[in-house]
C-alpha cells in the first residue's frame, strides 16, 4: 500500500508541474500580446490627436460639397443649351485628295552625296 500511496503522489505532483509549466507558457504568451495591444493603443490615440485638426475641414468641404450637388441640375441644364448650339455637324460633299501646300517636294539628300 505504500507504493501505491507513493506513485499517487509522485502523479499528482507531475500533474501540478505540468499545469504549472503550462499556465507559464500562456502567461507568458498572454503578456506578449499584451504589450503589442498597448503599442497599438498608443498607436490609435496618435492617430486620434492628429485626425482631430482634420474634422473642421472635413465638415466645410461636405457644406462645399452639398453647395456643388445643389448646382448640378442647373450646370447640367446649361451644359444643353450649349451642346445643342454647339454640335458638330459634318460635310455630306465628298473631298478631293489632300495635296501639299508647297506644290511638289525636293529632296536634298541626294545632292549631298554627289549625285544630282
Amino acid at each position: 500500500m505504500n507504493t501505491l500511496i507513493l506513485l499517487t503522489v509522485i502523479d499528482i505532483v507531475l500533474l501540478i508541474a505540468g499545469l504549472a509549466i503550462y499556465l507559464f507558457i500562456v502567461g507568458a504568451q498572454l503578456t506578449k500580446v499584451a504589450g503589442k495591444l498597448e503599442e497599438a493603443a498608443d498607436l490609435v490615440w496618435k492617430v486620434k490627436q492628429n485626425a482631430e485638426p482634420i474634422e473642421s475641414g472635413v465638415e466645410r468641404i461636405n457644406r462645399t460639397g452639398g453647395v456643388v450637388a445643389g448646382a448640378l441640375p442647373l450646370l447640367y441644364g446649361m451644359a444643353e443649351g450649349i451642346v445643342v448650339g454647339a454640335t458638330y455637324q459634318p460635310d455630306t460633299e465628298e473631298r478631293p485628295p489632300a495635296r501639299p501646300a508647297m506644290g511638289t517636294r525636293r529632296s536634298r539628300q541626294l545632292d549631298g552625296v554627289g549625285f544630282k
